[in-house]
């Protein structure tokens, strides 16, 4: 009988799981807030994922219910987990991906390595940290943030008052600016069972705020920096009982340690490279990791792949020509658009390029994507 995974989340991310399912001979639904890009491609319900009936309704005809993103609420999905709906990943492990303190003091737990912390509810308090860490730092909102929004580098306590208002009594996240060379990312592979697989570990780039480039592998880095990141994410993976993607963020320090950032429970933009540059691409793993059968290898089939994000253009410019025009010009780059209207910024697809040298497959990604500026 074939089986049935209920994205919630209607996003690029559900739609990029699609074409994998296909191959696997899994059928996609999704529940979308309205219809948009997976409705083009799969069955599509619209409705709120924020009600329990809706949500219900949506997971009585699925075999196992996964996301595209993380903020279904903890009541929600403890109700469908009471239901005997199988959850993937759970609200066990998903709660350190929706509350940044939460996912803090577990990775205390399991002794992963990350910045100084705390969480604060007071300007005193706030700016006693600051001051005890060279006079800036990173405040965050616990909930809702991503893509570069609910974080602020800050020199005075007073920078998050609106914060401390917004949240009415409950603590903000502070941490200490990291003196960070670069940043990495690790994703692993966990299913129900436990088999884990590490993917190998990249370089991110981001632009204000939102991932744009990507290299696989991180180039120059060393053979204990790769087990050391490999070993970070597992442990994580394992810590919190995550089932699906996991996609660990890192600093990689000027001091040469490698430090947790931030945590991804789903297919993630740094692993988009694997469409195209790995074995088995994120989209595939997730979808074999959330009905618990066997991993695939997670190997990188070339030396280097560069991914660039296509960050839209001008309001109204014409994708699909755009995409024509671009893979004329470049026949060897791989393009995946997401059924948006460009807007200056969005996230409207990206691009792959694989070779033996990530500066050639860093050039040509980045010209193809500049047909769609």
């Amino acid at each position: 009988m074939t089986k049935r995974v209920g994205v919630i989340g209607g996003g690029q991310l559900a739609r990029m799981m699609i074409a994998p399912a296909i191959e696997l001979g899994v059928q996609i639904r999704v529940l979308a807030e309205q219809d948009g890009m997976s409705a083009q491609l799969a069955q599509t319900a619209v409705g709120d994922y924020r009600d329990l009936d809706t949500v219900r309704a949506f997971a009585r005809d699925v075999d196992v219910v996964t996301f595209d993103h993380e903020h279904v609420p903890q009541e929600v999905l403890r109700a469908l987990v009471a239901d005997g709906v199988a959850v993937h990943p759970g609200p066990d492990a998903l709660q350190f991906a929706q509350d940044k303190l939460v996912m803090r003091q577990k990775l205390a737990d399991v002794g992963a390595p990350q910045p100084d912390w705390a969480g604060v509810q007071t300007r005193d308090e706030l700016q006693a940290f600051i001051d005890d860490h060279s006079g800036r730092a990173v405040v965050k909102t616990p909930r809702g943030g991503y893509d570069g929004k609910g974080v602020r580098v800050i020199a005075e306590a007073s920078e998050a008052d609106d914060w401390f208002e917004a949240f009415a009594g409950e603590p903000i996240l502070v941490e200490e600016l990291v003196r960070f060379r670069r940043e990495l990312a690790q994703q692993v592979a966990r299913r129900p069972s436990g088999e884990m697989v590490p993917y190998p570990v990249v370089e991110t780039v981001q632009q204000d705020g939102v991932c744009a480039e990507v290299f696989a592998p991180a180039p120059n880095l060393g053979e204990r920096a790769v087990e050391l990141a490999a070993r970070i994410g597992t442990q994580i993976a394992d810590g919190l009982g995550v089932t699906g993607m996991l996609a660990v963020e890192l600093f990689e320090t000027t001091d040469e340690r490698l430090l947790v950032n931030e945590l991804a429970m789903r297919p993630h933009n740094s692993g988009h490279w694997t469409q195209d540059g790995a074995v088995t691409s994120q989209f595939e793993q997730h979808l074999r990791a959330v009905l618990d059968l066997p991993l695939g290898s997670a190997d990188a089939l070339t030396d280097a792949t560069c991914m660039i994000n296509i960050l839209g253009g001008p309001e109204g410019v014409d994708i699909d020509e755009r995409f024509a025009v671009a893979m004329e010009a470049h026949p060897g780059a791989k393009i995946h658009t997401y059924g948006k209207a460009s807007r200056p910024g969005r996230k409207v697809g990206h691009v792959n390029v694989t070779s033996d040298d990530i500066a050639d497959a860093a050039y040509v990604a980045r010209a193809a994507a500049t047909y769609f500026d």
